[in-house]
């Protein structure tokens, strides 16, 4: 979509999107500590994560900043003019919309199924509630199926639109809503909320709140497209418009291969549900969360300005410049996630117990979240760098690659979680999606150094390994130190900890700067200062 306007740098929108982000996750961080202290890893929060199963992946997969309904839509309408945008835009939203709708039926009438299917474990009589409590959550939120797919479009339109501060924060309106519903409930029931009905009450509180925190966060899109003139609430059948043909190539295949992305987090519950213990999928959602909440505001720092630009250099003419690009994306993913790893690793303990342990949530459950979280520190790196790879993909109107790299890691993970699972229990689960990551990587990097005549994988590979070997140095420098502050300050109390964390990150990080400092590496230098002259205005 044309734009009369200059666009701006990718350090000004990196900006944008950082701050508002950073606002949106800050609020998912609460909701899931606000969750976890009202039930722990118990019944209803375990019943959550088994129910939110879909309608998450669907907001993830559909409704994403980085899913391929934005990316389809922005690839797009960057090369359309303005008076093309609305009908396509809203022929789009009508089609995507009757699809989902159906989508949404099946799930209220197949609800059982589905939860039994995807959670088989379920089934024994000392989970029998927590399967009970799934099948009403999915139902109820069903609907967010629809709200996922018309998200997913509002964010590329807004973006493509030149508007990157709504679509970055609309998320939080989820977050509020749940942490809203949470402190209704306990108003009502008090202390109660461990007997039976009121955890199977709490878990309709849970579903009921996240469908309107999505409603929410799809209404305030339809108002910001409005004004924007972009498009319309109207229904619009104008299925001959060329540009309906050029996002249905690139959304449908790239739709079907992050969707089988996803059935790996299906398959690891699947498994999870017959370990025999309850909460490992809680466990799961509450161990991703650290690992999410600084990894989704940096891949949005990192993808959402670099997209437009792999769309705009897909020429040949500009193959060179496009590598210089993807070096970019990769060298900035593992300069933001290889440090953060070795923290995620190092401190893990002190970070969950600091994070979570406070009502419901014990110190058992702290065990289970921090092997957890130490499984998904050590794949960072892997999974935004695989991001940054796909997009490529994306941009060169290539979806069908990556969805055939993602079926064939279907069974690679599905080998890895039944492997892994005997020897590392729960984390066996985390390292197995490690590994599906490592291995997309190694493949589309492969293709993608054919499909561009030649890529200097030699040259990225140095400094990649540099920032790794950095990070391992960062991180037990991290442990070092945390060990002599548990010496000499002991580990109880809140603040104490807190401070042992603070005080441990620090000189990691600390160490990590002087370590890539010294590696002068280029890209990363225009970036930190990029972001120093953002943060000094």
């Amino acid at each position: 979509m044309t734009q009369k306007k200059a666009a701006r740098s990718i350090v000004g929108i990196a900006g944008i999107v950082a701050a508002a982000t950073l606002i949106s996750k800050v609020f998912g961080l609460v909701r899931q500590l606000v969750i976890a202290a009202a039930f722990g890893l118990g019944p209803a929060a375990d019943a959550f994560n088994y129910a939110y199963t879909i309608p998450g992946f669907l907001l993830i997969l559909l409704g994403g900043i980085n899913g391929p309904f934005y990316s389809a839509i922005v690839s797009v309408l960057s090369k359309q003019d303005d008076e093309d945008a609305a009908p396509l835009v809203e022929t789009i939203t009508t089609i995507v919309g009757v699809i989902l709708v159906v989508v949404a039926i099946i799930l209220v009438i197949f609800a059982p199924n589905i939860i039994d299917l995807f959670a088989p474990g379920l089934r024994v009589p000392e989970k029998e509630i927590v399967r009970a409590i799934a099948i009403q959550q999915l139902r109820i939120m069903s609907p967010m199926a629809v709200l996922a797919g018309l998200i997913g479009i509002g964010f590329g339109v807004l973006n493509a639109a030149n508007q990157f501060w709504l679509p970055s924060i609309s998320p939080l309106f989820s977050s509020v809503s749940v942490v809203l519903g949470i402190g209704i409930l306990f108003l009502q029931v008090g202390n109660k909320i461990s007997t039976t009905e009121y955890v199977v009450q709490g878990g309709i509180v849970l579903a009921i709140s996240t469908v309107i925190g999505a409603a929410l966060q799809w209404i305030v899109q339809v108002i910001a497209q409005v004004k924007t003139g972009v498009s319309k609430l109207r229904l619009r059948f104008d299925f001959h418009h060329p540009g309906v043909r050029d996002v249905m190539r690139i959304m449908l295949p790239a739709t079907f291969s992050s969707g089988m992305l996803q059935i790996n987090l299906y398959t690891d519950l699947f498994f999870a549900s017959l370990i025999p213990i309850t909460g490992v999928a809680a466990g799961l959602a509450n161990a991703s969360l650290l690992v999410q909440t600084p990894l989704g505001i940096i891949s949005n720092v990192i993808l959402v300005p670099l997209l437009p630009l792999f769309s705009r250099l897909t020429d040949p003419s500009d193959w060179q410049e496009l590598k210089l690009r993807i070096r970019q994306g990769l060298l900035l993913s593992a300069f933001t996630m290889l440090p953060l790893g070795g923290l995620m690793v190092s401190l893990s303990v002190t970070i969950v117990k600091v994070v979570y342990e406070r009502g419901a949530f014990g110190g058992t459950d702290s065990n289970l979240v921090s092997s957890l979280l130490v499984a998904n520190g050590i794949g960072m790196f892997v999974y935004l760098g695989r991001d940054v790879l796909v997009r490529v993909f994306y941009a060169l109107g290539d979806g069908q690659t990556p969805f055939r790299i993602s079926m064939v890691n279907i069974g690679l993970n599905i080998v890895l979680d039944y492997t892994l699972i005997q020897f590392f229990g729960a984390p066996g689960l985390v390292l197995a999606t490690v590994g599906v990551n490592c291995s997309s990587i190694f493949m589309l990097l492969f293709i993608l150094n054919r499909k561009l005549n030649g890529l200097p994988l030699v040259q990225w590979g140095l400094p990649i390994f540099g920032l790794a070997a950095g990070s391992i140095v960062a991180g037990g420098a991290s442990f070092a130190t945390l060990q002599l502050c548990q010496h000499f300050l002991g580990t109880n109390g809140l603040a104490i900890m807190l401070l042992q964390l603070i005080i441990s990150s620090l000189v990691g990080l600390c160490v990590f700067g002087a370590i890539t400092t010294a590696m002068k590496l280029p890209e990363v230098n225009v970036f930190v200062a990029g972001i120093r002259r953002r943060l000094i205005k």
